[in-house]
């Protein structure tokens, strides 16, 4: 390009930005044949873990059978050299041997492995993709655990709440010893106006809950601030320091905390609280703006100060200009 400008020449000057232009275009494609490398890869990983814990692959084959299936209805043309992650043809060409090779390759998942997914695909289904993606997954077992818990959760999100505990206690008297069906009705119960009885159910799942999920606590916290009493709020705050400390990245958990510190007037807790519910929203800008408020009413060098200070010096690396 400088040769074509002190040359006056265009033609020159054009090639120099083709090869800029080409210089990208390579750059661009190296990084995504590496990103491909990685996901084949995570694949190959897939098996080996698989095989560790004696399941069957088949269902990662049938997976990107389907999204071979979709791509080849949709019509897309698709340029193998620019997109991040092999096609899926060539993910079941690399996979299918290992897989077919496995021992475990017709082994089929434990009746509670199997009911625990199904019962995890219908509640993220009634949550994101609303009741039609509910009545297709129940379509194929209308009775079962997992469409019945289907049922009641979309009868809690769309329906009454009577209706709702109704469903839910036919649940439990299933399997008290579910945390997930004490933590639904803790749901109800919230939505029902009724947060004593909500904190109740909310601490039975956690006390139920072997994974001991960060979850529940905040629920359980959120309960504890709605029943509102001086005594419920010291609770609150207990239980959602003890969530955060399972799930440290909730940030809406965050939001609770710095609630409560707020109705029992500890303004610098509350600040540094909302701070951080920004800083893992990746809101650094804010997050910044509170630390900084929490920082003028803390003890310089307390670990709360630390903290505050930590948010301050904070520069994500791969912040946007």
């Amino acid at each position: 390009i400088v040769a074509g400008a002190t040359t006056n020449s265009r033609g020159l000057a054009g090639a120099g930005m083709g090869v800029a232009a080409g210089g990208g275009e390579m750059a661009q494609r190296s990084i995504l044949a590496y990103q491909r490398g990685e996901e084949i890869t995570a694949d190959r990983s897939a098996i080996t873990y698989l095989n560790a814990t004696g399941q069957s692959g088949m269902g990662m084959l049938k997976t990107f059978g389907r999204f071979q299936s979709a791509l080849s209805l949709s019509g897309t043309q698709l340029d193998p050299y620019r997109i991040s992650h092999p096609m899926p043809r060539e993910r079941i060409a690399n996979l299918e041997v290992l897989v077919k090779a496995s021992p475990y390759v017709s082994q089929v998942d434990a009746p509670a492995l199997q009911q625990r997914h199904d019962m995890m695909r219908i509640k993220i289904a009634a949550y994101m993709q609303g009741q039609a993606a509910v009545a297709r997954l129940m379509r194929k077992n209308p009775t079962s655990l997992a469409s019945r818990y289907g049922d009641a959760q979309q009868t809690y999100l769309y329906g009454n709440p009577g209706a709702a505990l109704t469903k839910t206690a036919a649940l439990i008297k299933e399997q008290p010893k579910n945390p997930y069906f004490q933590e639904l009705r803790g749901d109800i119960l919230m939505k029902a106006n009724r947060p004593k009885d909500a904190a109740d159910a909310y601490a039975k799942a956690a006390s139920l809950d072997a994974a001991r999920s960060g979850l529940l606590l905040v629920s359980l916290g959120q309960a504890l601030m709605a029943v509102g009493t001086p005594d419920s709020i010291n609770k609150a705050v207990a239980q959602l320091n003890s969530g955060i400390g399972r799930d440290k990245e909730n940030a809406v958990a965050y939001r609770y905390l710095a609630q409560a510190y707020g109705e029992l007037g500890q303004i610098p807790a509350a600040d540094l609280a909302t701070a951080e519910g920004h800083f893992y929203s990746a809101d650094y800008k804010n997050a910044k703006i509170f630390a900084m408020r929490a920082q003028q009413k803390l003890k310089r060098g307390e670990p709360r100060w630390l903290r505050a200070q930590d948010i301050i010096n904070y520069t994500p690396s791969n912040k946007l200009k």
